[in-house]
C-alpha cells in the first residue's frame, strides 16, 4: 500500500510482558504469523496475514510492564510539524518525534481527553501493507468522556471533516479524510466503569465474528460486548488475556439500515 494520506490510520502495535503468549492468542484469534523479532529495535516483531505486514508486538519499555494496550498511529507527512499542532490544541507529546532507522520517524501523544495515540512519518515502512480482510486492521474509534475537547483537537491536527451520527440514543461522530471516512468517535456512558479512561479501540476483520469470539474466550480473553449485528457488520468488543482491549468485526454480515447523519461545520 502506498503512504496514506495525513491524519489516516497507517499502522497499529501494542506491548507485551509476555510476546510469546500474545503471538500465540493473536496467532490463534485471527491467523498472525509473525516476522522475525528485530533486536536492534527492542524485538519488534511484526504480525503477518498472508506474508504482509498487519501489526506488530513487542516487548514493555522499562517501567511499563503489565501495561498492554493497542496503538494506534495516523500518517503525517511531517511528524515533528504535527507534534506542533498536537501541543497548539491542548494535546500532550509524550514521545518527541524519534527516527527508526530508515523504516520512518514515529511519535507518541495523548489528546486532551487522555487516549494515547501514535503518529507515523512514513520511510520504506509505510504502514499496513492490508486492510479489512481477515486478520487484517479495518477500523478503529476513539472512546471517550469529553467530546467537547476531543473533536476540536482531532480538527485542528488532522485534515478531518465530521459528521455527526443522527441518533438520539447514542453521540457518535465521524471524521473523514477527503471521501474517506477513517475515524469514529464514541461518547463512553455510565456503562463504563469510571476507571477506565479514554482510548482508541481497534478493530481488525476476521471472517467469523462469533467464531472469533469463542475462539478468543477460549483462549483466556473477556468479552466486553456483543457479538452484535450492525449495517456495518457483525463485531465484538474484548479484552485480551494481558489486558490490551480489541475488537472483532465480520464486514461481510451486516444487518440494518446505514445511519443517517449530518455535517458538522
Amino acid at each position: 500500500m502506498a503512504v496514506q494520506p495525513e491524519g489516516t490510520p497507517c499502522w497499529a502495535d501494542a506491548m507485551f510482558s509476555d510476546v510469546e503468549g500474545a503471538k500465540s492468542f493473536y496467532g490463534d484469534v485471527l491467523g498472525w504469523t509473525f516476522s522475525e523479532a528485530s533486536s536492534e529495535f527492542g524485538n519488534y516483531t511484526q504480525a503477518l496475514v498472508n506474508g504482509k505486514a498487519v501489526a506488530a508486538v513487542v516487548p514493555p519499555m522499562p517501567g511499563a510492564e503489565g501495561q498492554s494496550a493497542w496503538c494506534l498511529y495516523f500518517a503525517s507527512p511531517d511528524a515533528a510539524a504535527t507534534a506542533r499542532k498536537i501541543r497548539d490544541k491542548g494535546g500532550e507529546v509524550l514521545m518527541e518525534p524519534m527516527a527508526v532507522g530508515d523504516f520512518g520517524t514515529m511519535l507518541l501523544a495523548r489528546e486532551p481527553s487522555g487516549a494515547v495515540f501514535g503518529v507515523w512519518q512514513a520511510g520504506v515502512h509505510e504502514g499496513f501493507e492490508l486492510t479489512a480482510e481477515p486478520g487484517a486492521y479495518c477500523w478503529a474509534e476513539l472512546f471517550t468522556r469529553e467530546p467537547d475537547r476531543s473533536d476540536p483537537f482531532l480538527t485542528g491536527v488532522f485534515p478531518y471533516t465530521a459528521q455527526q451520527l443522527l441518533d438520539d440514543e447514542m453521540d457518535f461522530r465521524l471524521f473523514n479524510v477527503g471521501d474517506e471516512t477513517v475515524l469514529g468517535r464514541m461518547l463512553m456512558t455510565d456503562e463504563f466503569p469510571p476507571e477506565v479512561p479514554s482510548y482508541v479501540n481497534v478493530y481488525f476483520t476476521v471472517e467469523d465474528c462469533d467464531a472469533a469470539v469463542a475462539k478468543a474466550t477460549e483462549r483466556g480473553a473477556i468479552l466486553r460486548f456483543g457479538p452484535m449485528s450492525s449495517p456495518f457488520g457483525r463485531f465484538a468488543a474484548l479484552t485480551d488475556p494481558q489486558g490490551a482491549s480489541f475488537s472483532v468485526i465480520d464486514i461481510t454480515t451486516t444487518e440494518g439500515d446505514m445511519p443517517k447523519l449530518s455535517d458538522v461545520t
